[in-house]
């Protein structure tokens, strides 16, 4: 589901809610032993996992293209016309949602077998996909929001239950259908609703040689509905844990940074409902962080739930949330709020949540971020994935208000797949109905959903079953993959030698105490610039500069300059204490540093902290704002000169004590911009919201010694390279021109050197293209290629020409009907008119 965000250190101890257990279940890793799985029938025979980035079905890396069906908004004999229209598109995976409300019927029973609605037969529907050649990827909840009332989960649940009910802010009832995660009656509903549905998944799960289920995601979006309501989960059990974690991580300091420790629990519980502005920001914080460890004991829950169940041998998925008005900045909340439930955990893979849009110079780096931030928290084995990426042309008001161009897919799942992702889901990919209650309750239309009678109106194929406007450019984009499954699915992404700082602490906004002047200067000051930069300049100047840039989590230990020569990091005033003493180390270790923003001076509850501006020897004074008719304006100096003086939105004026000034605010001539020694390392600081000049940003990161291997001669800006590569040294050149409209012809160098024979590459607007250089296919080596393989079998390879002639290069000789072909040095070069053609051994 689409949402928008209203608003918008280090992990202390944390005391477990959970039992050894559960703790143990959720740490285990068993889904890649068959010994652990003793409870279902033929588990050896179960063969899904992941290792080193790569998914792997049967011990082979493999690409999962899914596509979302919703089985229960569909009439039963309309299943098997949606699975051909998914067969057509070129799609390997089906994934649904099984709705929690939808299989609970009026007298409470729970249906999975059809007995009151043959749609209510769960079994049958993913026989059927099975029966099809599908994989699928299981979708239970007990949340599955998808436009449901109550987001999935029956309403008698909180009726019979009042108090799972959240109560947040001064006492108030939520406003949204969210619930105390961990309260008891809560967890023994859900434990009954997976002991009547998880079964049905267990015995289709995958085995060797035959499609089955291949994953199943745990609940939804967890977090969402109090992030973007901002109200916390509050309820009396909540507060007694809470409370406990305070004791526990704070022990004897807790009096220093609540006034309310030593009170009574009523007195506590009354001053966290109702904080005062002197540690709303504190609160803020721990309430956020305490809630990261809530929901990562949830999740343990589920799963335990359901590997009591006989679900074992396959990955199990969180869905992160959080784009929202074609725009991801509120992305990394999701993640802040759920990386403890899947980070560093065995057996547990995210996956993205995103709705964009079109894909365009505003928000090509917002989709870089959300592939980039999420695997800064993976360990070496998780891969990325997609579980719910906008398929369709996005009117979801029906109300002919918006469209998606035709590029867009392609370039979505082209980023994702260029990044790394090995597993995508089209959401929505069918549309469908919202069949009515099975007991009328008056809520005005008495069906399942939110949207009417008629659900996914902007899907590939509507909810009549007919193709909109998004079948064709899904199909091909889906069958381009399809194409290159074999080559894609061992790759990893190549990078050059920059990393982008990630800080999930500046993500801590989602609980914010209502009328609290202090917190709403943390959130002012951190959404401005965490992550990806003031007016995301930093991040898109990478990109589009030509840098391959990978993220690191800052929290997560310290760096190494050897294997992280160059950082590039966004920040405000606010940043951890224990993050600047690692980024003052970084830097007397040899470490260069690009920042952009302000110098932090405060940790993130407001206190001082001067650790970083310190060691770079900067003092701040007046922060200058561009308003009530004062140009703020900039000039540039040593290095960062001759540039025309430019206007700029916001400027931090420091004094420096060393180093070299290299941007001055105007009507002062006091420094925003400087480039400072600091023991072996070196720090070059950007205090003012300087925009996305290419030249002035690369030339930043020359001084420090960074520079883009791969280069090209395009003068559109939205042109840029990315690479995979797998383990034989093969590679694909992953080539974009996002500027829709603009088509480029260009050549491509790396490292001063020309790629592709200097051959110019064709891409037009708004389209990219995937490359092979010096790679194996069908068992031919191909030095490079002009055009895109679609296809690979044995002695065979076919390609698509991106213009008026396209060029082959292999290894040996080759052949190509209609080709001029020329021999030289042990190589075939073919050039090939426009249009689809064969290349062959011989």
């Amino acid at each position: 589901m689409t949402l928008d965000d209203p608003t918008t250190g280090i992990f202390p101890r944390r005391r477990t809610v959970l039992g050894a257990g559960v703790a143990l279940a959720a740490a285990s890793g068993s889904f890649t032993t068959a010994a652990a799985a003793e409870t279902s029938k033929d588990r050896s025979a179960v063969s899904v996992a992941y290792r080193d980035k790569q998914i792997l079905i049967d011990g082979e890396p493999a690409v999962v293209l899914a596509g979302e069906i919703h089985y229960f908004r569909l009439k039963r004999a309309d299943w098997q016309s949606r699975l051909d229209r998914a067969k057509e598109a070129g799609l390997n995976t089906i994934a649904t949602y099984i709705p929690w409300m939808w299989h609970e019927t009026a007298d409470g029973s729970i249906d999975v077998t059809g007995r009151t609605r043959p749609e209510r037969d769960l079994g049958a529907f993913l026989d059927l996909c099975l029966e099809n050649g599908f994989h699928v990827i299981a979708r239970p909840g007990p949340f599955t929001m998808a436009e449901l009332k109550g987001e999935g989960v029956p309403q008698r649940v909180r009726t019979d239950h009042p108090e799972i009910v959240p109560t947040g802010w001064n006492g108030d009832k939520a406003t949204t259908a969210a619930v105390d995660y961990l309260a008891p009656a809560f967890l023994k509903e859900v434990e009954r609703w997976y002991d009547a549905v998880i079964p049905v998944i267990a015995e289709r799960l995958h085995r060797k040689g035959r499609p089955g289920v291949i994953a199943c995601q745990l609940d939804n979006e967890i977090g969402m509905l109090p992030w973007v309501s901002n109200g916390p989960i509050l309820t009396d059990r909540c507060l007694r844990d809470f409370n406990s974690w305070l004791d526990t991580t704070y022990e004897k300091d807790l009096a220093g940074r609540y006034p309310f420790a030593g009170g009574s629990a009523g007195e506590r519980d009354a001053a966290i409902r109702s904080p005062k502005d002197s540690y709303a920001p504190a609160l803020m914080h721990d309430l956020g962080t305490y809630m990261r460890g809530v929901i990562a004991d949830y999740a343990a829950r589920l799963r335990s739930y359901a590997e009591k169940g006989g679900l074992h041998g396959v990955p199990f998925l969180i869905n992160i949330h959080g784009t929202g008005g074609g725009k991801a900045d509120s992305f990394p909340i999701g993640i802040s709020q759920l990386m403890e439930s899947y980070a560093g955990r065995p057996g547990m893979i995210s996956g993205a949540d995103f709705y964009l849009g079109d894909l365009t110079l505003a928000n090509v780096t917002d989709l870089y971020l959300v592939n980039a931030f999420m695997d800064a928290v993976h360990d070496a084995d998780q891969p990325l994935t997609a579980l719910e990426f906008d398929a369709g042309h996005a009117d979801y008001g029906d109300d002919l208000s918006n469209e998606t161009g035709r590029g867009a897919v392609g370039l979505k799942t082209r980023l994702c797949v260029a990044q790394g992702a090995k597993m995508i889901n089209y959401y929505l990919f069918a549309g469908g109905f919202n069949p009515k209650l099975d007991k009328p309750v008056r809520d005005g239309n008495d069906r399942i959903g939110i949207t009417g009678e008629r659900h996914g109106f902007a899907a590939p194929i509507d909810p009549e079953g007919r193709p909109g406007v998004s079948f064709a450019p899904t199909k091909e984009t889906a069958h381009a993959v399809r194409g290159l499954a074999s080559a894609l699915a061992p790759m990893k992404a190549e990078y050059d030698d920059v990393v982008l700082g990630f800080v999930p602490d500046h993500y801590l906004t989602e609980y914010r105490p209502p009328q609290s002047d202090a917190v709403q200067a943390v959130v002012d000051d951190v959404t401005g610039t965490r992550g990806f930069g003031p007016r995301g300049a930093l991040t898109r100047a990478m990109l589009l500069g030509g840098f391959r840039y990978r993220s690191v989590n800052l929290q997560a230990g310290d760096l190494d300059p050897v294997k992280q020569p160059v950082l590039a990091l966004a920040t405000g005033q606010y940043l951890a204490r224990p993050v600047q003493e690692r980024l003052v180390r970084y830097l007397k270790a040899g470490g260069r540093l690009l920042l952009s923003g302000q110098v932090p001076g405060k940790d993130m509850t407001g206190a001082s902290c001067t650790v970083l501006r310190d060691a770079l020897g900067l003092m701040p004074g007046k922060t200058l704002t561009d308003a009530n008719q004062f140009w703020l304006s900039v000039t540039a100096h040593g290095w960062a000169a001759p540039r025309a003086e430019i206007r700029v939105s916001r400027a931090q004026l420091c004094s420096a004590s060393r180093g070299e000034t290299v941007l001055r605010e105007v009507s002062s001539g006091d420094g925003c911009g400087f480039d400072i020694p600091v023991g072996k390392g070196r720090a070059v600081v950007i205090t003012s919201e300087y925009r996305c000049d290419l030249d002035f940003w690369l030339s930043a990161f020359k001084v420090l010694g960074a520079a883009p291997a791969i280069g090209h001669s395009a003068t559109a800006a939205g042109v840029f390279m990315l690479t995979t590569k797998d383990a034989d040294g093969g590679r694909l050149l992953h080539a974009f021109n996002v500027t829709s409209g603009y088509d480029e012809s260009c050549t491509v160098t790396e490292k001063g050197k020309a790629l592709f024979g200097g051959e110019r590459l064709h891409l037009a607007g708004a389209s990219a293209a995937m490359l092979p250089l010096g790679l194996t296919a069908g068992g031919l080596r191909i030095a490079y290629a002009t055009a895109e393989i679609t296809g690979i079998s044995d002695g065979k390879v076919t390609f698509r020409a991106l213009g008026d002639e396209a060029v082959v290069a292999v290894d040996g000789r080759a052949r190509c009907e209609g080709a001029k072909s020329s021999y030289e040095g042990g190589r075939t070069v073919l050039r090939v008119r426009r249009g689809e053609f064969t290349v062959s051994k011989g």
